[in-house]
């Protein structure tokens, strides 16, 4: 196996919003950070009915977050994920929600090791993209850093070398998955600590980081930083990742320049036909595109007219382009009130 990806800057795999969609509009944002899938089950990539693993070719390098815990079954998702083209399988070992534990997987396997070694070890054996793991600092009453370690340990020992950890602990039992995100408090020192302790594996961090100041400060202590909402919420900052955090001198798209690139893709996706009775729909594509203009004048309006104009059967993709005229009208009068002010 051999693991080129350079995971300095990520972008975490969002369940109902990291579809391929949001992948195409932040790889337009920058062209180095790897970005992850929503979690994907194996039970829905063996038996189900949809095409759950396509993705845009621009969205390399593209990493599959997988869901589950029988070796077999892993395997076999891991063989396809290839066959698709994906760059990395990684380990859902990190979701504290009911129904991933029921299914047992996420963050309950934490507590069975073993289990997801023998999971690597299946996977490796079958292919050549990199096996990783993305887990939680601990979880319930397994929350000491001798019960992270054995479990990094354990893990580490039958051949995987990427983890990507998020900095909070899970409540299983008690706190809803929103309220898992929030209430544990982040324990940065403790992922840290886990490099200083493994110096030879790639530890990437994960948790609350929303600007590249932080990543920056994170990447002075650790080989990655993954970046969660905030790369949602505010996904221009991704913009500079290239230039600052790889050192990368691409030209970096405007805000403008980003909607006039994803209303010709939309615009593709539209012409495309029916598959498994879902249709494309511009709203599919324009609800991950609310925070482009986050913190700009006429951020608000962007918001407001996709959300008000962009649902619906039938609509236009040049719905995006009117409400880009609505943020640069807002742009203008708020430019000819200043310069009024000053004179």
């Amino acid at each position: 196996m051999i693991d080129s990806l350079d995971r300095k800057i990520s972008v975490a795999p969002m369940l109902d919003w990291t579809d391929k969609h949001c992948r195409y509009f932040l790889r337009l944002i920058s062209s180095k950070s790897v970005l992850y899938t929503e979690m994907v089950t194996t039970g829905a990539i063996i038996f189900g009915k949809g095409d759950y693993l396509a993705f845009n070719s621009q969205e390399h390098p593209i990493a599959l977050q997988l869901g589950g815990s029988d070796p077999a079954h892993m395997t076999q998702c891991a063989v396809v994920a290839q066959e698709y083209g994906y760059d990395e399988v990684n380990i859902n070992v990190g979701c504290p929600s009911d129904r991933v534990q029921n299914g047992r997987f996420g963050a309950c396997l934490m507590a069975e090791p073993q289990t997801v070694a023998d999971c690597v070890t299946h996977m490796q054996t079958q292919v050549d993209i990199p096996v990783t793991v993305k887990c939680r600092i601990g979880i319930d009453d397994m929350d000491e850093y001798a019960d992270l370690t054995r479990f990094i340990d354990t893990v580490a020992n039958n051949g995987c070398n990427t983890f990507i950890v998020h900095a909070r602990k899970a409540w299983l039992k008690g706190l809803s998955p929103k309220q898992n995100r929030d209430i544990p408090p982040l324990m940065y020192d403790r992922v840290y600590q886990l490099k200083q302790q493994f110096p030879h594996l790639h530890i990437s961090i994960n948790g609350g980081i929303k600007t590249l100041a932080e990543a920056q400060t994170h990447l002075q202590h650790i080989d990655g930083v993954m970046i969660g909402r905030e790369a949602y919420a505010n996904p221009y900052i991704l913009s500079d990742v290239d230039k600052l955090i790889y050192g990368v001198d691409t030209p970096t798209l405007s805000r403008i320049e980003i909607v006039y690139q994803m209303h010709q893709y939309v615009t593709e996706q539209l012409a495309m036909p029916v598959q498994y009775g879902q249709a494309n729909k511009v709203w599919h594509v324009a609800r991950h595109m609310l925070g482009l203009f986050q913190g700009q004048p006429g951020g608000r309006v962007w918001r407001r007219y996709l959300s008000q104009h962009a649902v619906g059967n039938d609509i236009s993709p040049d719905v995006l382009l009117s409400a880009l005229d609505a943020v640069l009208q807002t742009q203008h009068s708020a430019q000819a009130y200043l310069e009024s002010k000053n004179d």
